[in-house]
């Protein structure tokens, strides 16, 4: 399809004076997700093989009202935790229920939009609540493995104020 920018500038936004519209938000959409995460000795016990490891995980949180800018200090966090720099990180999948969360995080960390959501992000693919964590997981994953990436970053935020992010290392 092709994209009509007076037709995207028309919608009306969500409330009197917003700024957002059904264009920058991500659609409900219905999905399932599972991702199986194991411990050393469960994999050596079902002779699992592994595609990833959780190198630093953090859960931050945010004004519950704003609640959009959680993964920029989750971010922060994880990065300090896992010790390494944003740079060395290869990939990131930042949630977007609305198109503001990606562009304020990357604006805020110096982060390159081009290795960010580089399959599309929630507005493309959909944002099936319980389920969206999984999905950027999943996304993530395959995406190093593809691109033979050693390092990937998730972030995305949570009701109440609440924002999370993992770091995977590739194996």
């Amino acid at each position: 399809r092709v994209i009509d920018l007076d037709k995207m500038a028309s919608l009306k936004p969500n409330r009197p004076g917003g700024r957002m519209t059904a264009a920058s938000s991500s659609q409900v959409s219905d999905g399932a997700s599972a991702i199986v995460i194991a411990s050393q000795r469960a994999l050596d016990r079902f002779r699992l093989e592994p595609i990833a490891k959780v190198l630093a995980l953090t859960v931050v949180g945010s004004d519950p009202v704003v609640m959009l800018d959680g993964p920029i200090a989750a971010t922060k966090r994880v990065l300090d935790r896992a010790g390494i720099a944003l740079d060395e990180v290869g990939l990131f999948e930042v949630n977007e229920a609305f198109a503001s969360v990606p562009l304020a995080w990357s604006k805020a960390l110096g982060a390159p939009l081009e290795r960010t959501n580089v399959n599309g992000g929630a507005i493309a693919l959909g944002h099936p609540l319980g389920a969206t964590g999984g999905r950027l997981m999943t996304t993530l994953v395959h995406e190093m493995r593809r691109r033979r990436v050693r390092y990937g970053l998730q972030t995305m935020c949570e009701g109440g104020g609440l924002a999370n992010a993992t770091i995977l290392e590739a194996v």
